[in-house]
C-alpha cells in the first residue's frame, strides 16, 4: 500500500492490527453507503421478504461489533469481496440456525428459500453487484451536480445529467442543442466531459473500497463483467 493514497478501505484493513476510532468510523461510513447492496441480495435470498430491513440491519451489526473487518486482507484489496463474503457467511449461519430450530421446535419463520428466487430473476449475487454499482453511481452523479451547482449551472446540469446515462445522439441530440441554443457538435462535446468527469467521480468512489491502483483495475473489470456491461 506504499505510495497510495489513504481511504477508508486501507484504515478498515489496518484495523486488523491495531483497532482505532477511526477504523471504526470509516467502516461505519462504508457500511452506511453501501447498505443498500447487502439489503438487495437479503431480498433476493431471504424469506420472508418483510424480514429483509432487519436481516440486513442485524449483519450490519454483526458485522461491526465482532470485528469482521478484521478479516480485511489487504492482499486482495477490496472492500466488496470482504463484504459480500461476511454477508455470505451471515446467511448460511442464520439459515443453518433457522432450520435447527425448524426440525426442533416447529417453527418455519425466517428460511431462506431458493424456491423464491425465480428463474428469469437476478441472482441474490447479481442484486448485489446491480446495487453496488447503482451506489457507486449515484454518489458520483450526486457529487458532479454539486460541482455544477457550485459553478451556477444546476439548470443546465439538469437538462444534461439525464444523458449520461441514457445517451442522446442524432436528431435528439440537435433538438436538445437547439432548445439550448447551442450547436450540435458543442454539446456532443459538453456531454463528453461530462461524461469523463463522472467516470472519473466513479473511480474516485471505488478508490475508496480498495487498496491499490491495480485493485481499482480489477474492481472495474469485476463489476462490468457481473452486469454484462461493455468495456
Amino acid at each position: 500500500m506504499s505510495r497510495f493514497q489513504t481511504t477508508r478501505w486501507s484504515l478498515i484493513a489496518q484495523a486488523s492490527i491495531d483497532a482505532t476510532p477511526v477504523a471504526r468510523a470509516a467502516l461505519e461510513q462504508l457500511c452506511r453507503i453501501y447498505r443498500p447492496p447487502v439489503l438487495a441480495y437479503v431480498r433476493r435470498a431471504w424469506h420472508p421478504a418483510h424480514d429483509a430491513e432487519d436481516m440486513a440491519q442485524a449483519f450490519f451489526l454483526r458485522f461491526i461489533e465482532r470485528g469482521w473487518y478484521a478479516d480485511a486482507d489487504p492482499g486482495r484489496g477490496r472492500f466488496r469481496h470482504l463484504l459480500l463474503a461476511a454477508l455470505r457467511h451471515f446467511l448460511a449461519d442464520q439459515s443453518a440456525r433457522a432450520g435447527a430450530v425448524k426440525r426442533g421446535l416447529g417453527n418455519t419463520d425466517a428460511v431462506i428459500d431458493p424456491t423464491l428466487l425465480a428463474d428469469a430473476a437476478p441472482t441474490p449475487e447479481q442484486a448485489f453487484h446491480a446495487a453496488w454499482i447503482a451506489t457507486v453511481l449515484t454518489r458520483a452523479l450526486t457529487h458532479l451536480q454539486r460541482e455544477w451547482r457550485a459553478a451556477g449551472r444546476q439548470d443546465r446540469f439538469d437538462r444534461l445529467g439525464p444523458l449520461l446515462v441514457e445517451g442522446c445522439e442524432g436528431d435528439e441530440l440537435r433538438r436538445l442543442a437547439a432548445e439550448l441554443g447551442m450547436r450540435s457538435n458543442t454539446l456532443a462535446v459538453q456531454i463528453h466531459r461530462l461524461r469523463s468527469r463522472l467516470r472519473q467521480l466513479v473511480r474516485m468512489e471505488l478508490l475508496q473500497t480498495v487498496d491499490s491502483r491495480e485493485a481499482l483495475d480489477l474492481e472495474l473489470a469485476d463489476l462490468r463483467e457481473a452486469l454484462g456491461a461493455a468495456p
